[in-house]
């Protein structure tokens, strides 16, 4: 997540807390690389099960974020909602399915719960890089397609992509892919124990995760409470690489469905 987001939900009233995953951002570990999608999950479980008294808990790969005393009882009572952007969406719902009675709700933007056809490889290709995979793990041999280009609608927010040192850009690591692909595999056949409140978010025109799999989750989770956004002509990048009036759009979203669930009226905080 980068800082930018988390102001902008801050500065609605939200504690933020989110984590680097080991090989991502400024953590420790091989960049990029994936050993195990399940360990992941669990290493995430672990670090906000350390932190009891947020009120909304934001799980992406790109930023360690804080801003409330988790030591002051007066948070304990708060709600917590998981939030989760592309790979980070996919994180979101693995750990709700691990603790489906933990959480108050998830916002899912363009979640990763299956990869588009333009971004995937095609079937045979992808059963020879799971075969070498078990021999080459950390090898960068997945052809990919230049992702900031087909996340970032507005060239000079794409181009802005290049500044930021930390991010992976390289062709994803075998073990990766192969984590990534059975994950999506996974969460797909699971979509009807998705139980949780839900705010999805969408750009129609994504060509990195498949929109039409955010709306299959919104037809087949038993969550009594669920809604779907769809942003036409909106890319992969909603928070950062639509127009500003899109970005503006989404983020009113996120934080009216937060503040109807939180009991916040009138710019007052009720929880």
């Amino acid at each position: 997540m980068s800082a930018g987001i988390a102001r902008k939900l801050v500065s609605a009233g939200y504690g933020v807390f989110g984590m680097d995953y080991p090989g991502f951002g400024l953590s420790g570990g091989l960049h990029g690389y994936i050993t195990s999608f399940d360990v992941l999950v669990d290493d995430v479980i672990e670090h906000f099960s350390k932190i009891s008294a947020v009120s909304l808990i934001v799980l992406n790969q790109n930023g360690s974020f804080g801003v409330l005393d988790a030591e002051n009882p007066e948070f304990r009572s708060l709600p917590r909602f998981l939030f989760g952007q592309s790979m980070g969406g996919a994180v979101a719902l693995k750990v709700h399915l691990k603790q489906p009675n933990a959480w108050n709700g998830a916002i899912l933007v363009a979640p990763m719960c299956k990869i588009a056809d333009d971004v995937a490889p095609p079937w045979l290709l992808a059963q020879i890089l799971i075969g070498v995979a078990k021999f080459l793990p950390r090898q960068k041999l997945v052809p990919q397609k230049d992702l900031a280009e087909m996340a970032f609608k507005e060239l000079n927010k794409r181009e802005m992509t290049a500044y930021n040192v930390i991010a992976y850009k390289d062709k994803p690591r075998l073990r990766t892919a192969v984590e990534l692909l059975r994950t999506t595999q996974e969460i797909g056949r699971r979509l009807e124990e998705v139980s949780l409140p839900l705010l999805i978010l969408h750009g129609e025109a994504d060509s990195v995760t498949d929109p039409s799999v955010s709306k299959a989750l919104y037809e087949k989770a038993r969550s009594s409470d669920k809604k779907l956004n769809l942003y036409k002509d909106a890319y992969h990048s909603l928070l950062e690489g639509e127009p500003d009036e899109t970005i503006a759009q989404v983020f009113d979203d996120c934080i009216s469905w937060l503040d109807e669930r939180c009991g916040k009226t009138n710019g007052t905080n009720g929880i």
